[in-house]
């Protein structure tokens, strides 16, 4: 058995950064940015009013009240191009563009109209209510840098930028293959020794919100045939991840078959609960992850083996899918094994505002439940001795958003 470390370690090692591909903006929430995103335009392109009012030269309403001629009305959208006299004002509106000549904004709350001629009746500093050029951005700035996963108020500065296509790495191809005559997909007939297969689903949306594209291969019984020519579906992905089948029981077939088939076998046991029989490796031209078959292993595996890989497939950092913290601990916890220990625990807070973590009493794999309900992870280093309530210890978020895995 490897420590988690170095299994991690090696898994980053083989992974390639994906090439880029150009998609647009409309398709680009999400998406990982492959290049430094350069603004096409200035914004404002000119000087601006930020208010509804009129348009003057700060010298005329430097002292008020005072009344000026004006001589035109200008809309958003609109432009008034001759040069502002001494003594004349532009009705003007919000986003207008300033008239050669003006350089002040006289909000209309402060004015009194009369028909061609306006009274100003406070005064205004020299600036006052004007959007310069290039308040927001320049032309040729960098605004959204590489490696940026896009959200929503990315996109609309992207579109700003006046910039309607973007270079983005491309999706991971994920293939997901469930093993085992015991399990079938939700809403089949089970029969009486059989139970509901959750893994690939679990997993799919979970590559999905990691940004790779999942391929769900289906089940494949325990069948030598059965499981080769179901894992041929994962030619062309660049990962390949089966679930259950990876130990060394008769029926646990997924290292057996495909290692007959091209699959170079780089470790398959971590000094890890859950999840110690994992494999990894590549078969041709594809990584594969090969992840225990408990619900709960698959998916505490994915969290820590998968989403870094995914991450690093994208050009983004790894280490940020490990967001650990220290917490209290609100119970006893016994001396731990040889094995790196992952509890499922739950977060409070206690009086002086530090979160307590609780383990659950029952960490049995196969308990998805416990899993949905957990907070965190408690890490218990191999050979960890035992902890008295109150004890520090160091935790894993797990994210609880749609929107982070």
């Amino acid at each position: 058995m490897i420590p988690v470390e170095e299994a991690l370690s090696r898994i980053l090692s083989a992974v390639r950064v994906q090439p880029a591909e150009q998609v647009s903006l409309t398709d680009a929430l999400g998406r990982v940015l492959a290049e430094d995103l350069v603004s096409r335009r200035t914004q404002p392109p000119l000087a601006m009013s930020a208010m509804d009012g009129y348009a003057v030269r700060a010298a005329d309403v430097s002292q008020a009240p005072v009344t000026l001629d004006v001589v035109a009305e200008v809309p958003a959208g609109a432009s008034y191009d001759s040069v502002l006299k001494g003594g004349e004002a532009v009705r003007i509106f919000t986003g207008a563009p300033l008239p050669p000549g003006s350089d002040t904004i006289v909000i209309q709350e402060d004015t009194e109209r009369d028909g061609d001629s306006v009274k100003v009746r406070e005064s205004a500093k020299q600036g006052a209510y004007v959007r310069p050029a290039g308040l927001d951005f320049s032309q040729g700035e960098v605004l959204l840098p590489a490696g940026k996963i896009l959200n929503a108020r990315d996109v609309g500065l992207a579109a700003a930028m006046n910039v309607p296509w973007i270079l983005v790495r491309r999706r991971p191809r994920v293939a997901i293959l469930a093993t085992g005559d015991e399990v079938v997909m939700p809403g089949d007939p089970i029969g009486p020794n059989q139970i509901v297969s959750s893994n690939a689903l679990a997993l799919g949306a979970a590559v999905r919100v990691l940004g790779a594209e999942p391929v769900l291969l289906g089940i494949a019984a325990d069948d030598r045939d059965a499981l080769r020519d179901m894992a041929r579906g994962a030619q062309g992905a660049d990962m390949l991840v089966t679930t259950g089948g990876a130990s060394v029981g008769d029926h646990d077939l997924v290292q057996s078959v495909l290692g007959d088939h091209g699959l170079e076998v780089d470790f398959w046991k971590i000094a890890m609960r859950p999840g110690k029989p994992l494999i990894f490796g590549r078969l041709d031209e594809t990584l594969m992850l090969g992840l225990p078959g408990n619900p709960v292993s698959t998916l505490v595996c994915a969290t820590i083996f998968l989403a870094p890989a995914v991450r690093a497939m994208l050009g983004l950092d790894p280490a940020a899918t490990g967001d650990t913290f220290e917490a209290v601990l609100g119970a006893d916890l016994p001396e731990n094994d040889r094995r790196q220990d992952y509890l499922r625990a739950t977060l409070t807070q206690g009086e002086n505002g530090q979160p307590v973590v609780s383990a659950f009493p029952k960490q049995d794999s196969s308990m998805l439940r416990l899993l949905q309900q957990a907070d965190c992870l408690v890490i218990r280093a191999p050979h960890a001795p035992a902890l008295a309530k109150g004890a520090k210890v160091t935790c894993l978020r797990i994210p609880t958003s749609a929107a982070s895995f």
